[in-house]
């Protein structure tokens, strides 16, 4: 694809775009946690209704993934990332008018539907957009509305909640998002895809997809990403409870302190991005800078060790943030992506790496649930995220080769 045919202010529109999206993705999915106990008290769920409305969304999400990283690659991209949007921003308002627990789940389902584009579809975007050399700092900046997101829900979520109710909250954050569309059509190519005549072929779209499955650089990156996002789902899940309960923070400053260690995981991405794409417009190679930025930033996840063991919340604190330093991968870690897939298959490879990375979602907050029970302290489930981190380091140093496509 010939970039020269998009100006340079497009482009960064487009991904700005893609940054309120996936912001509006992370606020929309995580609304049902601050919502739970109004929603429990007027529907009457029961412990066991509560953790089936959680895990719900997971179970559409995480097998999407696969099914839309291959439509990524295959359809136009303006309609297919629209067309998501709209099943989930559906999805999300609808569920103000939940009479049970069966719609209620329904919608969730439908809502991990809709958010299954975020990532296969941004990253392929993102791939078409900008070439090899400048692809860590707008892969890095799109992911960062994930974590703003996270931030702004703890801000905005409870508020609208006590002022407006659950019903009307989900009403409003799904509708009004619908706002998203127009400047969407309006600034996105009419067409933006790869062309290739082979992938009109059924027979070669089913054996692209065994062969993807089989990709030593494939395996290396769902490996290294699985770790990635053990380390992440253990701070998004069990951070605010630490706080609380072993820090003795109130809610309030519970949320304050986890938003701002997400908000630094948030703010690192771009930086991290911007870092490697600068080194390697200056002459650096492209696999080893990128991957010794990856080492440096889940380096930083030791932090989160003698997070546990201070013994002045102040000094717990301080470690926590630089602990969030791990978010400098994120925009590399998408950039290694995009030059290992070849350049038709970027949103189904995507969409696998994801797939992965969710089952770690799916593992980490219940190994660490395990070990708090087994051993009456929060401390080594917090370690071993740090160690599973270092494990990803092995994955894309030992497993992953050099930063170019090749066969199956």
């Amino acid at each position: 694809m010939d970039l020269s045919a998009f100006s340079n202010e497009r482009r960064w529109s487009v991904v700005s775009l893609l940054f309120a999206a996936s912001l509006i993705n992370y606020l929309d999915r995580a609304t049902i946690s601050f919502a739970l106990p109004a929603i429990s008290a007027d529907l009457h769920l029961t412990a066991q209704s509560k953790g089936l409305l959680l895990s719900s969304f997971f179970w559409s999400y995480a097998l999407m993934q696969i099914p839309i990283g291959w439509c990524a690659d295959r359809f136009n991209l303006r309609w297919l990332y629209a067309g998501a949007f709209t099943i989930w921003s559906f999805a999300q308002g609808l569920t103000g008018l939940a009479a049970s627990l069966t719609a209620l789940l329904l919608f969730r389902i439908l809502l991990g539907v809709g958010e299954s584009i975020y990532l296969p579809g941004g990253t392929k975007i993102v791939s078409l957009l900008f070439g090899p050399k400048e692809r860590g700092l707008p892969s890095g900046l799109f992911d960062f509305g994930t974590r703003t997101g996270l931030v702004l829900e703890g801000i905005l979520v409870p508020w609208l909640l006590v002022r407006l109710g659950w019903r009307r909250t989900f009403l409003i954050l799904g509708f009004t998002a619908f706002l998203w569309i127009a400047p969407w059509f309006w600034v996105f190519p009419r067409r933006l895809q790869t062309a290739s005549p082979a992938m009109e072929s059924a027979h070669f779209a089913w054996r692209s997809v065994a062969g993807t499955l089989l990709n030593r650089n494939l395996l290396g990156i769902c490996l290294g990403f699985f770790c990635f996002d053990y380390y992440w789902y253990v701070l998004v899940t069990w951070l605010p409870d630490y706080l609380v309960t072993v820090r003795r923070l109130s809610i309030v400053q519970a949320g304050f302190y986890a938003s701002l260690a997400f908000f630094t995981f948030g703010i690192a991405e771009p930086i991290g991005g911007w870092i490697a794409d600068s080194l390697i417009r200056r002459g650096w190679d492209e696999t080893g800078t990128r991957k010794a930025i990856v080492t440096v930033a889940f380096g930083m996840g030791v932090f989160l060790i003698p997070a546990m063991r201070a013994a002045h919340t102040a000094t717990a604190i301080g470690f926590l943030i630089g602990a969030s330093l791990v978010g400098l991968a994120t925009g590399n870690l998408l950039a290694i992506l995009q030059s290992c897939a070849p350049a038709e298959n970027v949103g189904m490879w995507t969409g696998v790496e994801n797939f992965a990375g969710n089952l770690a979602g799916i593992i980490a907050p219940l190994v660490v649930g395990f070990l708090i029970a087994s051993h009456g302290s929060y401390v080594r489930g917090f370690e071993l995220a740090s160690v599973v981190l270092f494990a990803g380091v092995l994955a894309y140093w030992f497993v992953v080769g050099d930063l170019k496509p090749e066969g199956p």
